[in-house]
C-alpha cells in the first residue's frame, strides 16, 4: 500500500509535504515543481524501478516516486498559472531570506541545528511574507511583513532552548545606540539547565545581528560565556554585551544558546557534535 503526497524541494532541502495541489502556496514555486510522492506501508520493501516507478529508502522511510506536474514552460506563461507565478516568487522570496538569516549566524549554527532547518525556517519565512497587508499578491515580502513572527523559533528541533534552560534571562534592544545586552542573574547549573547525560560543563552563548533582507548583508555580534560546571554552584549573574552599528535601519534579532562539552583530563569535547546544543531567537525587532 502506498500514500500519496507531493514534496516540494529547493535546491536540495526539503521544504514542504501535504497532499498533492499544484495550486497549493506551500507546494508551488515558479522553479520548484512538486514530484508525486508514495509512502511504503507493505511488510515487503522495494528498490529500484518499475513502471517508471522509482522505490527507495531515504530519511523519511521507505518511498515510492514518479515525477509529476506540468512543464516549466507552461507554468511560465500559461494565463491559467498566475496565482502559481506570484505564490513562487513569494516562496522565492521567503527562501532567499531564510538563506540570508541562517548564513548570518552561520557560525553558531555549526554547533546547534538540525538538518531540517533550511526547510523549517523557510516555512516561517512564509508565514512572515503572508503577514505582509500593504504589498500586491505576488510581491508581499519580508520587510513588509511581520519579522516578529520570527521570535521563538528554535533551530535545533532536537535541543529546544525552552526545555533546556530554565534559568531567567533578560534582553535588551538599544537600536538608537546601537547596545545591546542579555542578562542572567545568579543561577545553579545544576538545576536551571537540563543537561544531556555525560555533559560536564555548558557555556550560554548570544548575538545580535542586524540583516537587510533585501541587500543580504549583515552585521552580527557574539558573546559568551567560559564553561560553566554543570554542578549545584550558583553561578555570579551574566552580561553578554552585543554592540551592532547605532541607529540601524534594518530589522535587528537576538538569539540565545547554550552548548554542552564533556571535561575528559582537563580538555573539553563536544557532546555528539552538538546534537543536544539549542540555540533560539529570544528578541526581534523589526523596522
Amino acid at each position: 500500500m502506498w500514500r500519496v503526497w507531493e514534496k516540494m524541494t529547493s535546491c536540495g532541502n526539503e521544504v514542504a509535504w501535504g497532499l498533492g495541489n499544484s495550486e497549493n502556496y506551500e507546494e508551488t514555486s515558479l522553479n520548484h515543481f512538486p514530484e508525486i510522492m508514495a509512502r511504503q506501508d507493505s511488510i515487503i520493501k522495494l528498490n529500484g524501478t518499475i513502471d517508471g516507478i522509482s522505490f527507495y529508502k531515504s530519511k523519511d522511510g521507505h518511498l515510492a516516486r514518479k515525477a509529476g506536474g506540468v512543464s516549466a514552460q507552461r507554468i511560465a506563461s500559461d494565463p491559467a498559472f498566475i496565482r502559481t507565478r506570484e505564490n513562487g516568487s513569494e516562496f522565492g522570496r521567503a527562501g532567499s531570506a531564510g538563506k540570508v538569516l541562517r548564513t548570518a549566524l552561520r557560525g553558531l549554527l555549526q554547533k546547534a541545528a538540525d538538518s531540517r532547518v533550511s526547510s523549517r525556517l523557510t516555512a516561517e519565512m512564509i508565514r512572515v511574507v503572508k503577514a505582509d497587508t500593504s504589498s500586491d499578491q505576488g510581491l508581499r515580502n519580508v520587510l513588509d511583513g511581520e519579522v516578529e513572527l520570527l521570535q521563538g523559533f528554535e533551530f535545533n528541533s532536537t535541543g529546544l532552548l525552552n526545555s533546556t534552560l530554565f534559568a531567567p534571562y533578560e534582553v535588551t534592544l538599544d537600536r538608537a545606540n546601537g547596545a545591546h545586552e542579555v542578562t542572567m542573574p545568579g543561577f545553579i547549573p545544576g538545576s536551571a539547565v537540563a543537561a544531556p547525560g555525560g555533559a560536564t560543563h555548558c557555556k550560554i552563548i548570544a548575538a545580535a545581528a542586524s540583516i537587510d533582507f533585501e541587500m543580504g548583508t549583515w552585521d552580527v555580534k557574539q558573546a559568551e560565556t567560559a564553561f560553566l560546571v554543570l554542578g549545584p554552584q550558583t553561578e555570579a549573574p551574566q552580561a553578554l554585551a552585543l554592540s551592532l552599528p547605532a541607529a540601524s535601519t534594518h530589522p535587528i534579532m537576538v538569539v540565545l544558546g547554550i552548548e554542552f562539552v564533556q571535561e575528559v583530563n582537563g580538555k573539553m569535547y563536544d557532546l555528539k557534535n552538538g546534537a543536544y546544543n539549542a540555540l533560539a531567537i529570544v528578541k526581534v525587532a523589526g523596522i
